[in-house]
């Protein structure tokens, strides 16, 4: 069963996420998507200064995830890089695979071009490709992670908090598998989450995967 994690770029702004990637890289069966993070931030910044579309910044915020899975794979070498769905097949028969995005996304005609969609849609996206079960979005340590029990619900009160792009709910709605936030520094949860199970396997308690 292939999992999509998309570590947040929220998570690249202070100290490089080496552990997380190291503890990630060997696991089979795992999609890995980067966030754009501090260099997608770069795109918002120069795009006033040079008077660019959404249409230009999008496309360059894709480029700079791609730039962002270049420095994982530095960061962590046992990443197997796939920029396309045969290629991520035979990516995750052998260990966590990390997605280049670009090939698959810059000229998708289904993927709306503007700040609305970020790298939280995209994974989301890449999840309805493929297809796979689950999506886990992994935020940053400490964040507090709503949960109505209510899939819309939780997307909604997501949206309002700011832990997913504006996108998202409308891009859920393609989307039939399970979808969890975990916050980075809570190991139990993530274990949790990344188990190879059937959605409907995990678990619903006050304690489990900020699932929807």
């Amino acid at each position: 069963m292939t999992l999509v994690v998309k570590i947040g770029g929220s998570l690249t702004r202070g100290a490089p996420p080496r552990i997380l990637l190291d503890r990630l890289a060997g696991r089979k069966g795992l999609v890995l998507v980067p966030g754009g993070g501090a260099l997608a931030d770069q795109v918002r910044v120069i795009q006033p200064q040079m008077g660019l579309s959404d249409g230009a910044a999008h496309r360059m915020a894709i480029l700079a995830m791609e730039q962002m899975a270049h420095a994982f794979l530095d960061m962590a070498p046992g990443l197997r890089p796939a920029r396309t769905p045969a290629e991520l097949t035979s990516a995750v028969a052998t260990g966590a695979a990390l997605w280049l995005p670009a090939t698959m996304t810059l000229d998708a005609p289904d993927i709306p071009q503007g700040w609305d969609v970020t790298s939280d849609s995209l994974a989301l996206w890449l999840a309805a490709q493929l297809p796979a079960p689950r999506l886990v979005l992994v935020k940053a340590p400490g964040v507090t992670i709503p949960q109505t029990g209510d899939r819309a619900s939780d997307i909604a009160a997501w949206t309002a908090a700011g832990l997913v792009d504006a996108a998202f709910a409308t891009m859920a709605r393609g989307y039939s598998g399970d979808i969890v936030l975990v916050p980075a520094d809570d190991g139990a949860l993530m274990e949790q989450a990344l188990k190879p199970l059937a959605p409907q396997s995990i678990e619903e308690t006050r304690e489990g995967p900020r699932r929807s």
